[in-house]
């Protein structure tokens, strides 16, 4: 039995429901297929339970945990959207990723790496930190992937083989064809636009500081 158990955080609108429904669910069933781990076939019904106990009138902050015993719990929280105009401080961390550890590819509760970047800088310093590998390859943030607008027309994020989470936003654009997979360096960043973002808060605009 595994020592982790594996996350989904998705967003609930009143309206459209779970955001990225099927990529969450996608994502947890191939993950806990892989890792060995039983009951992802619970998971939508557990998440519809969860809103339904709670306040389905209100846009909410859902989180799911797959536990190594395939038990599922699910917490909910208020959920307020960035304004459209918010531009996150990013710093980058000392802390490094290895890109040869599988792990990473997948959402677990194994998050010492990211708490130890996101503890280099206090909330005054950074709104979010940058983690590159042990190549100096630029890898994602603590809670999101790194996007960079060249002005080719289409965003570049980093490869899965530099050691990062395969993130449901992430997936969602390059399938889309609005993103592609490349290697980025910190000097690669310098040349565009960036954004990090997540499921829950869609893209961020970012300013680096380095």
């Amino acid at each position: 039995m595994t020592d982790f158990s594996l996350i989904e955080t998705l967003r609930y609108e009143p309206e459209a429901g779970f955001i990225r429904l099927r990529l969450h669910l996608a994502r947890l069933v191939r993950s806990a297929r892989r890792l060995g781990i039983s009951g992802a076939d619970g998971a939508q019904a557990a998440l519809l339970a969860a809103v339904k106990a709670g306040d389905g009138g209100a846009a909410l902050r859902v989180r799911l945990e797959l536990f190594p015993d395939g038990h599922i719990e699910v917490k909910t929280a208020p959920f307020a959207p960035l304004p459209q105009d918010t531009v996150w401080r990013v710093r980058v961390a000392s802390t490094r990723l290895k890109s040869g550890d599988p792990l990473l590819r997948y959402k677990t509760s194994r998050r010492a790496a990211y708490e130890a970047a996101r503890g280099e800088f206090g909330p005054s310093e950074a709104d979010e930190v940058l983690l590159l590998n042990e190549k100096d390859e630029v890898c994602e943030g603590t809670i999101t992937s790194v996007f960079l607008d060249d002005g080719s027309g289409i965003l570049k994020t980093p490869p899965i083989a530099c050691g990062l989470l395969a993130g449901v936003l992430r997936t969602e654009l390059i399938c889309q064809r609005r993103a592609r997979v490349a290697r980025l360096s910190l000097n690669d960043l310098a040349r565009g636009d960036l954004y990090l973002g997540n499921s829950l808060r869609g893209l961020i605009r970012v300013n680096l500081l380095v």
